[in-house]
């Protein structure tokens, strides 16, 4: 299996969020602590399941991971903080607390 997965539920999330759209800016404002799970990795980040909003789309950048650090593993629950929103594909950008081990 391929370390870089989309979502299983890739399209059907995708327009669950633009639905959802209103609800996930209204409970998910910058600087609220989030939980969630890793649903899908690519070289770019991670997406995120965020607890308590099923139908939002969250992710983290490796822009924001420390270097030496590793992308979370599919299906790692992860803490972070909303950093901001992304309109254009209805994402929630999240900063984590913690990323994977180095040096594996």
């Amino acid at each position: 299996m391929s370390e870089n997965q989309w979502p299983d539920d890739g399209i059907e999330l995708g327009r669950r969020a633009r639905i959802a759209w209103s609800a996930t800016l209204e409970a998910l404002p910058a600087g609220t602590p989030v939980i969630g799970e890793v649903i899908g990795r690519q070289p770019f980040g991670v997406f995120l399941r965020i607890d308590g909003v099923p139908d939002a789309v969250g992710l983290a950048e490796i822009t924001a991971m420390p270097h030496g650090a590793e992308l979370p593993r599919m299906g790692a629950r992860v803490r972070g903080e909303v950093l901001r929103h992304t309109e254009h594909n209805h994402q929630v950008t999240i900063t984590l607390d913690e990323w994977g081990p180095t040096g594996r």
